[in-house]
């Protein structure tokens, strides 16, 4: 009898630790997630900062980027079924550029998320692929990690070239496409044609809009 009361208690008093250190682990876990959670967001604003900084040089403007952002909804020209984010620069308070988040949806291996940045004029200032499922050693070459190709699109406009010009050289048109492999480039020629397209036929409306501040950084979704 005397036994079993001893074994009663050990197990009780096991089982009150356990509860304890389960309650203590479980706070430990919910204040470390609580403090990186801040350190990531502001890690990923940072690095978010910077890419626009790359296609928007920060002379250029005095507004915060990517707070000063709208959602727009246009599959048939920025390739998503789903609203994408746009950025808009300023500078003491006038529209500077816009960075447009499209879809290219016809990639050889998937999507690809693009940053468009368009000057207010409708010159192109610089586009960066943001992600791509592309073919290493082939596709992967529209991304600036791999080749400077990307940045043949600057300067150009909806009207520079026309719209045939629009297009890689094997199909008529005068971007480089890479060696076996047309498709990515192809998709992304388009939706940056398609972009500039957009962007003519909204442009007042995207300036015009309040910002609609995000709560966390994005670029766009498929």
């Amino acid at each position: 009898m005397e036994t079993s009361v001893v074994l009663i208690r050990h197990m009780l008093v096991t089982a009150l630790l356990l509860g304890v250190f389960a309650v203590l682990g479980t706070g430990m876990v919910a204040l470390t997630h609580h403090n990186t959670e801040e350190r990531i967001e502001q890690n990923e604003r940072d690095y978010l900062q910077r890419t626009l900084n790359t296609l928007i040089p920060p002379s250029e403007y005095d507004n915060v980027l990517y707070e000063d952002t709208i959602t727009v909804e246009s599959r048939e020209l920025l390739g998503s079924k789903k609203p994408v984010v746009i950025y808009r620069a300023r500078k003491n308070g006038k529209p500077v550029a816009a960075i447009l988040t499209p879809v290219a949806p016809d990639g050889y291996s998937g999507n690809i998320k693009l940053l468009v940045a368009i000057r207010h004029n409708g010159e192109i200032m610089g586009v960066r692929v943001v992600s791509h499922l592309e073919t290493p050693g082939l596709g992967d070459g529209i991304d600036i990690a791999k080749s400077d190709w990307i940045k043949s699109f600057n300067g150009h406009s909806l009207d520079n070239p026309d719209e045939l010009g629009w297009r890689v050289e094997k199909d008529g048109g005068i971007f480089d496409q890479f060696t076996g492999a047309t498709i990515s480039p192809r998709a992304v020629v388009k939706a940056v044609y398609n972009s500039l397209k957009y962007y003519q036929q909204h442009r007042d409306e995207i300036f015009g809009l309040p910002e609609q501040p995000q709560k966390e950084p994005s670029h766009g979704a498929a």
